[in-house]
């Protein structure tokens, strides 16, 4: 099974590695090539859309946004122009569901299948290939290729037809902004309250306060580490698509609009390509006191 796979970045490249090291023949394509030269040293080869649009069994991307994936598949990267009858597209991006809608209805009309398989666990993630994929698409397609999304990650789980995957992701990342918040708030409080955080952080890591989030981010926090693993500038992107999807539908997400403006004020302030740890960073703001000693 030969598989293409368009956006080598911060994600895309160790994914695409993780591919190669499952045993598929996987191509490899960027904006820029000279990002695809890790996974090439790896095994993959480096192609043009064109060449992965014309040949590849599966075609997946790993990119920014909604803008970019319509761009590459539909505008002028023209993948979806030069596919065919039997091939299926895999975006693990991101994007706004009704995005993916859109992008899977204009290739029905060729005969390609599309799944919407969106990612949680950032970097280290992806590096370890132990990635949570949320798929939206058919059962049967779903089933077929679970086993390539296995060759990447820990945890695959369909969540309905497409769009589902791309929704489920949005919920992710609003309950995900709102734990980095609330730790980093709860840190906060200790601190000024003469707490060490990081005694706070052990004594109550175990509880029912307890999370992923605040095991991953939690010490961040604590050793003043902001090197990306999932930048403030993402969250915000996918803040913005969680909150104009909730419009579309007409679900309050309160919580969500204060985090985001939390995160607007970091990149206002030079902190956007910081890890979304970093939301510590506003409540030393405004709190004029560091989480860190």
């Amino acid at each position: 099974m030969r598989i293409g796979f368009i956006g080598m970045g911060i994600m895309g490249k160790p994914m695409a590695c993780n591919l190669v090291k499952a045993g598929y023949e996987v191509l490899v394509s960027n904006r820029h090539m000279e990002a695809c030269d890790g996974p090439v040293k790896a095994g993959a080869k480096a192609a043009t859309y064109k060449e992965i649009a014309q040949t590849c069994d599966i075609v997946m991307t790993m990119l920014p946004d909604s803008p970019q994936v319509k761009d590459v598949m539909l505008g002028s990267g023209e993948v979806a122009a030069n596919m065919h009858a039997g091939q299926v597209f895999i975006d693990c991006s991101s994007i706004s569901p009704v995005a993916s809608k859109e992008i899977a209805k204009a290739l029905e009309e060729k005969g390609v299948d599309m799944l919407d398989a969106p990612v949680s666990g950032g970097e280290p993630k992806a590096i370890d290939g132990t990635l949570s994929f949320m798929v939206g698409g058919r059962q049967d397609l779903f089933e077929k290729y679970k086993p390539v999304l296995s060759a990447m990650g820990a945890s695959v789980v369909r969540c309905g037809d497409v769009g589902a995957g791309n929704t489920t992701k949005l919920a992710n990342q609003v309950i995900v902004a709102a734990n980095i918040a609330a730790v980093a708030e709860g840190f906060m409080l200790a601190k000024k309250a003469g707490v060490d955080p990081e005694m706070v952080f052990n004594a109550i890591r175990g509880g029912l306060a307890g999370s992923t989030v605040m095991d991953a981010k939690g010490p961040m926090m604590i050793a003043n580490n902001t090197k990306p693993g999932f930048k403030i500038a993402l969250h915000i992107k996918d803040l913005k698509n969680a909150l104009e999807t909730a419009h579309e539908v007409g679900s309050p997400l309160p919580i969500t609009v204060q985090t985001m403006e939390m995160m607007q004020t970091l990149k206002a302030d030079g902190l956007g390509q910081c890890d979304h740890s970093a939301l510590a960073k506003y409540y030393e703001k405004v709190g004029s006191a560091t989480i860190y000693d």
